[in-house]
């Protein structure tokens, strides 16, 4: 199957929701995606733009998307975060992932970033493996630490001023 990797675009955004959707879903976390189309169209492409994001297209329907925005790392400097890299089911194992890695790669070199940095899940092998096998470090002595809306709320109102 034929496809093209390219920048997105705002017409782009529902489609994407639907991939984000479909990781959720992957994820064990079909409930989790509370971000919505006009927040997806909103943050990429508004007056304040806060993410990069690109799709692979084929018979113009989205079938791979890319999702990056710029951290920056008190040891290396400006670097982009990875947030989702996701290739619907069917066309796994076609090279599209390796397609929209190599694109967000070229971009990071295009902005002169230190590292680019990504998670993935500890039980998802084949998607380590693919990573490994691209060169990247999986770092299993790290984890994730977040706090979430609620944990931010909680956290404010329990601040001694």
């Amino acid at each position: 199957m034929d496809y093209i990797i390219r920048e997105a675009k705002a017409t782009d955004m529902p489609e994407v929701w639907q991939l984000i959707k479909e990781l959720a879903v992957f994820e064990k976390e079909a409930n989790a995606v509370e971000i919505t189309v006009a927040d997806l169209t909103n943050d990429g492409f508004g007056a304040n733009k806060r993410f990069q994001c690109f799709v692979a297209e084929s018979s113009r329907t989205l079938v791979g998307m890319a999702l990056v925005y710029p951290r920056y790392s008190t040891w290396k400097g400006a670097v982009i975060h990875l947030e989702d890299l996701i290739v619907t089911q069917t066309m796994r194992g076609s090279g599209l992932g390796t397609a929209l890695l190599d694109e967000v790669v070229k971009y990071a070199a295009r902005l002169g970033v230190k590292r680019i940095s990504w998670e993935v899940l500890d039980w998802n092998e084949p998607a380590i493996k693919f990573y490994q096998a691209k060169g990247a470090a999986v770092m299993r002595d790290w984890d994730v630490v977040q706090l979430n809306e609620a944990g931010i709320k909680n956290y404010l109102e329990n601040i001694k001023n």
